[in-house]
């Protein structure tokens, strides 16, 4: 991958147009640095009473008449998901990490379904059967000339010879339109959950979200246990934060979806099915989670928003991007996450690429000692050799 010009040339490409981006955000809106706190405190709470807040989100989302699921392990939450689609259905999907974490898409096609990411970068990444390589931004390392080439032979679209970017973006929303129309799921992940209402907060800009969560008759939600927090102002605060250190402020839009979609226009009868989706199940994932609330270093981790800044920031990212990294997540955010969802041992040998300058803790908005539990992880590394 060091080795690999053209890999290292979309990287530098995508750092170079994102650099500056976040410093001219924060200097024009500092109102967004009291959000950041904000955010952190209700993220430090919920960490500390996880179980109270698991359960007072369960009961909200059932009492807006969505369907609640707790799942402790990959396989679980693989196999929750798996009984609510079946098998022949057309399954799209917008971008989600926990997603990609459990492997999701790959268990539905297994299963006998058809499975679009409406995501452009997520989309570029299923056909090309790679990871992603940014949390927010998964083909970062991929030039415009790359995409349209991995477009056109995977969904034999025509391209002109040197194809813009709205070019591309035109010919896949021309795909992706009849996806949409005919998907019977749509499965999204979920920026935040407010404990007090059950309201699901998600922010975009690319409008796929929107669609996927609003189009098909049913509609699943996967999201990290971490997601909660105790109120919908809380939720709103953490989407625009993750927006604003993403480097993408203000967001196009901001979807709250809380249960589905209803009218009660005849006779004053609530009816639930409208335009909308007649089902909402939102899936609230564990794989190690709970077990890291209660643990001194790793408990840190659970308040990151997975906004991505850390990663732009890392000095060793810039070289390798989410190669650094385990299956899901990469970078200096992904060793934690590696460390929560596979385990320690996975994670400890990975963190030893680190250089301990400590500028993924100057960026973070929720301020994650990221290098601090790096730091942790090297030293059961290093222990782990002496026992060996």
């Amino acid at each position: 991958m060091l080795d690999d010009e053209t890999f290292q040339r979309g990287l530098r490409t995508g750092v170079r147009n994102a650099e500056g981006r976040f410093l001219k955000i924060l200097a024009e809106h500092p109102e967004l640095e009291q959000l950041a706190r904000m955010v952190e405190k209700a993220k430090k709470e919920v960490i500390s009473k996880i179980d109270y807040y698991i359960d007072m989100a369960m009961k909200s989302l059932e009492r807006v008449h969505a369907r609640a699921y707790l799942v402790h392990t990959a396989e679980e939450a693989r196999e929750t998901v798996l009984r609510i689609v079946g098998s022949r259905k057309l399954v799209i999907f917008s971008k989600s990490m926990v997603a990609e974490e459990l492997k999701l898409r790959e268990a539905l096609e297994e299963a006998g379904n058809e499975v679009w990411e409406t995501d452009m970068g997520e989309l570029l990444i299923q056909l090309s059967g790679g990871k992603p390589m940014h949390t927010t931004a998964p083909a970062i390392h991929m030039s415009r000339f790359e995409a349209a080439k991995l477009l056109s032979k995977k969904l034999g679209i025509r391209l002109s010879e040197n194809p813009t970017p709205e070019e591309i973006v035109s010919a896949v929303r021309d795909i992706l339109r009849d996806k949409f129309v005919r998907a019977d799921v749509g499965i999204s992940g979920g920026n935040a959950l407010a404990a007090d209402s059950g309201s699901i907060v998600l922010v975009e800009n690319e409008g796929n979200i929107r669609l996927v969560t609003g189009l098909p008759p049913v509609h699943i939600a996967i999201m990290g246990v971490e997601k909660i927090v105790p109120t919908l102002q809380h939720a709103l605060a953490a989407a625009i934060v993750q927006a604003a250190w993403a480097g993408l402020y203000p967001p196009t839009y901001i979807n709250v979806i809380s249960g589905p979609s209803s009218t009660s226009d005849i006779e004053r009868k609530r009816v639930y099915g409208a335009h909308g989706p007649r089902e909402v199940h939102v899936v609230l994932v564990d794989n190690g989670r709970v077990r890291a609330a209660r643990h001194e270093v790793l408990s840190e981790q659970l308040k990151c928003i997975r906004c991505g800044r850390c990663q732009w920031e890392c000095p060793v990212w810039q070289q390798t991007a989410n190669v650094w990294g385990g299956p899901a997540y990469g970078g200096p955010m992904g060793i934690g996450w590696t460390a929560i969802t596979l385990g320690v041992k996975e994670a400890a040998e990975l963190s030893m690429l680190c250089l301990s300058c400590g500028r993924c803790d100057e960026v973070c908005p929720v301020r994650v000692p990221l290098s601090s539990i790096i730091r942790w992880l090297k030293r059961q590394y290093a222990s782990s050799l002496d026992k060996g």
